[in-house]
């Protein structure tokens, strides 16, 4: 592993007594088939202890195999307490180390979804996808609720700069799944600090690299209540992006434009989806445009209520809901008369909750339908700042599942009046409801 250039800052060792020194057991198993017919048909178990201290010991092995093997074991475990430790394995001299230390931190903040499963004794791990890159894709919510150490993020944006291209991409997966975690100060240090790397990662060869660069750049740079200003060359550097012929880039730096509210990509996003028509391109476009949610766009937005396009319809109310602009709830109700699909009734409880404070029960009621959850936690989510005490009641709710959508929604708004929300959570009998409250709870906290 060597660094490009632009890699001599190094990663601190704040937090390491916090994190180190908990005596953990991790455990090894190891299979093996009869040796003779008179053995049982079935695979014999062997088991062996590893003591925790000796795990981190094999960190610092000058045998690669030694410290391969102690990143696996950490990465299997998952322990907390390993995460520091292991951030030196990511600028390791040898590949499959470091790719195995940041698979590693990526299950040690997820809860364990970043790393194999088990069933019973056996251990099964899908090397085909990239776990990094896995988790990044799931979204914000597959994180767990412990805090990533700056230490960490600051080794995982580093190794962008690997000589390897496989070691570059899954670093920056990883980088853009854990550094979207972090709030208040500590984010905006972290934005600030990542803008040169992340700019420079535009402007390199590998067309999978920028890629990733465009998306990651969507996750950490969302646009979040009390953000400054986005950086007026990163932005520019994205709107570039769209420009591309790349099919994959345009679109991913579509949706970015769309995280980021970019309104200068407005007239470029307005331009793109009347000269693309019905395409999937004019579609992302329309997409981008309805998260900015400019109101400049909303004559575009209100043409598009008497088209025959159900997607354009649903990203339209969602615009319009987005200006702020009540005026057009008229608009969007005469638009469903003629209306009957789940989708734009659904978009259009949102605009009605965003634009006239109406009810949300309806919207509520999605989560429970699988088609329309997700659109409904979203839709929840953006309409929860300043209206959280609504969902007081659904944490009440009978079913885990509803509870842990609740925790998850006030997780997703940001909004820290939600802490009251979710504070009966915490003691919740599911675990996967304490622990999303937990996460929620965890952000919400945070000096601001």
């Amino acid at each position: 592993m060597r660094m490009r250039p632009d890699g001599n800052e190094r990663a601190g060792q704040a937090g390491r007594a916090e994190w180190g020194g908990r005596a953990g057991w991790l455990l090894l198993f190891v299979f093996f088939l009869p040796a003779s017919p008179a053995l049982p048909a079935h695979p014999a178990l062997v088991f062996a202890q590893v003591p925790f201290d000796q795990a981190i010991g094999g960190l610092s092995s000058k045998d690669p195999k030694v410290r391969l093997h102690a990143a696996t074991l950490l990465k299997e475990s998952a322990y907390l307490e390993s995460a520091i430790p292991l951030a030196k394995l990511i600028s390791d001299p040898d590949n499959a180390v470091q790719l195995e230390a940041i698979a590693a931190e990526v299950n040690i903040f997820t809860a364990g979804k970043g790393g194999p499963k088990r069933v019973g004794f056996i251990t099964i791990e899908d090397r085909s996808h990239p776990a990094a890159q896995s988790i990044f894709d799931a979204g914000t919510l597959a994180l767990g609720p412990a805090p990533v150490p700056p230490a960490v993020l600051l080794t995982l944006r580093l190794a962008t700069r690997d000589d390897s291209p496989k070691v570059s991409l899954e670093a920056l997966y990883a980088f853009g799944a854990l550094g979207g975690q972090p709030t208040g100060a500590v984010r905006r240090d972290l934005l600030q600090a990542s803008l040169n790397d992340l700019k420079g990662l535009l402007g390199v060869p590998d067309p999978a690299l920028r890629l990733a660069a465009v998306r990651v750049i969507g996750r950490l740079y969302e646009r979040r209540p009390g953000d400054a200003m986005l950086d007026e060359g990163l932005g520019n550097l994205v709107i570039a992006a769209v420009n591309e012929n790349d099919r994959a880039m345009k679109l991913a730096a579509m949706d970015t434009l769309g995280a980021l509210r970019d309104t200068r990509a407005v007239g470029g996003l307005t331009q793109l989806f009347q000269f693309d028509g019905g395409s999937d391109m004019a579609e992302a476009a329309l997409a981008a445009l309805a998260r900015i949610g400019h109101r400049s766009s909303a004559p575009l937005f209100l043409m598009q209520l008497s088209g025959s396009s159900t997607p354009f319809k649903v990203l339209a109310i969602e615009g319009l809901a987005r200006t702020g602009d009540a005026s057009h709830v008229a608009a969007i109700q005469a638009a469903l008369k003629r209306e009957h699909d789940d989708h734009v009734v659904g978009a259009s409880y949102f605009a009605a909750a965003m634009l006239s404070n109406g009810p949300i029960e309806q919207i509520v009621d999605a989560l429970n339908r699988p088609k329309s959850h997700d659109a409904a936690r979203e839709y929840l989510a953006e309409i929860a700042p300043g209206r959280v005490s609504r969902m007081s009641r659904y944490a009440q709710d009978p079913s885990p599942r509803m509870r842990m959508d609740v925790a998850d929604i006030i997780f997703l708004s940001g909004d820290p009046q939600g802490v009251q929300v979710v504070a009966p959570l915490l003691t919740d009998q599911d675990k996967q409801v304490a622990m999303a409250a937990e996460r929620a709870t965890m952000r919400l906290k945070t000096d601001r």
